[in-house]
């Protein structure tokens, strides 16, 4: 899921570093205020378009509807734990990790998910014996008889990756605004330093345009094309270079760790998750190389030597974020988290936050919990700032942040944990209101 790092208790210190944004001095006072509790390690919640219907997806498997009254209904709207690898109680990253709804859902009842199924290895002995997973997108269609209730049976295999470790799995999916088409978003495969069992020796699986790992994806979902329950779009970035995946829509990602679309101008927003010193946030464009495993955030990487980072490398043709700031692993001073949670741009009902993009950070250390909410505010330069959040009438430790969402309204919500794995329904889902 988010974690990176093969993770140990870190000190950490309060403080800012951005790199290619500029600080702000501004303080923004928010509240959380509980909208819903009683979940499971909530990792998206979507509203379709004209449904007064949230649906929120819990790791280990299921999918829940929030009712127009704001209650938890308790029959779940589709299970799926059968699907799922077998999960670690103390931390995993695989799971139901993906919810989209077709953007004609009210006419076709057709949604997508994306999970983390046992290993497809289809007759490759060294994936059955060192792969650990497939990752999954997969089509459901509404039941006939309820609304209310997804038809099981109904299951259509869109994707399938398989994956050489638990880890970096991304597989956030959402359906772009204005072409149709479904993105997905893909981690590295795993482990750390885009090295090992299925990664590129040479070069790392972002940087490799044969494979899928390390890149966001496009795809149309309503054709079929080439033996696949799904065609590639024309304008695709690589749809006509026989040396590349023709479903790549940008690459040089380590493990974008939630993505969203702007509800005004269309742009996507990832958050990818790096290495050890570093975190960032990139606004996706067609074609474009984020830099992973050249780079970590606007830092030169060398993967033998993760924290030592190099003065100087080829960055031609390398887009570097809009947002970053120092991972408290490797860069203790002034540091602001561990794994970046991407969110959502603010078009919500309080005016001096719309265009804000609000996102945070799942911690600031793995040993206990301490979720940061971030706010970054673009410049009329194009140049970005970021400010963390004051939480006010919330003592103690923040939860553990996994997640953003938005409803139709354009109002943002924080979708947490207390645990560091899918263990129970102790979870709790807010609404980010101002304090003022």
């Amino acid at each position: 899921m988010r974690l990176t790092k093969f993770l140990s208790s870190v000190a950490v210190t309060t403080g800012l570093f951005l790199a290619g944004a500029t600080a702000s001095n501004a303080e923004i006072n928010i509240k959380l205020e509980p909208f819903v509790s009683g979940v499971n390690a909530p990792l998206a919640m979507v509203q379709p378009n004209g449904d007064d219907r949230k649906f929120v997806i819990e790791q280990f498997g299921k999918i829940k509807i929030i009712g127009a009254d704001g209650q938890l209904q308790p029959t779940p709207f589709l299970d799926i734990r059968n699907l799922i690898v077998t999960q670690y109680h103390d931390f995993d990253e695989r799971g139901l990790l993906g919810l989209a709804f077709h953007p004609d859902f009210k006419t076709n009842g057709k949604f997508y998910i994306a999970y983390s199924g046992n290993i497809n290895f289809q007759g490759d002995l060294g994936k059955l014996f060192w792969w650990d997973h497939t990752n999954v997108v997969a089509e459901y269609t509404v039941s006939a008889d309820d609304p209310d209730v997804a038809d099981p049976h109904s299951a259509r295999i869109i994707t399938q990756i398989d994956w050489p470790q638990f880890n970096h799995n991304g597989h956030w999916i959402g359906f772009g605004p204005d072409d149709g088409y479904l993105y997905i978003s893909s981690g590295d495969g795993g482990y750390a330093n885009d090295w090992g069992i299925g990664h590129n020796v040479t070069e790392g699986n972002g940087q490799d345009l044969s494979v899928l790992h390390g890149k966001i994806l496009r795809i149309d979902v309503n054709k079929s094309a080439d033996g696949n329950n799904y065609a590639i779009p024309a304008d695709n970035p690589f749809a006509k270079d026989d040396d590349a995946r023709s479903e790549i829509y940008a690459y040089g990602l380590r493990n974008p760790w939630r993505c969203s679309f702007d509800m005004k101008d269309g742009r996507l927003f990832c958050a990818d998750v790096q290495q050890n010193s570093y975190e960032e946030v990139d606004i996706i464009t067609s074609g474009a190389n984020y830099g992973w495993r050249k780079k970590e955030a606007t830092h030169c990487f060398d993967y033998t030597q993760p924290d030592n980072h190099p003065a100087s490398c080829d960055s031609t043709g390398l887009v570097d974020p809009i947002l970053s700031y120092k991972n408290c692993t490797a860069q203790p001073d002034g540091c602001l988290g561990i794994s970046v949670t991407g969110g959502y741009v603010y078009r919500g009902s309080t005016s001096s936050w719309d265009g804000k993009y609000i996102f945070g950070d799942w911690s600031k250390s793995f040993a206990e919990k301490d979720g940061q909410i971030f706010f970054g505010t673009e410049g009329a330069d194009g140049k970005w700032s970021m400010e963390v959040a004051n939480i006010v009438g919330m003592d103690g430790k923040k939860p553990y942040i996994l997640a953003f969402a938005q409803d139709a309204a354009g109002e943002v919500y924080a979708l947490t944990s207390v645990t560091t794995g899918p263990n129970g329904t102790l979870d709790t889902i807010y609404k980010i209101v101002p304090a003022d």
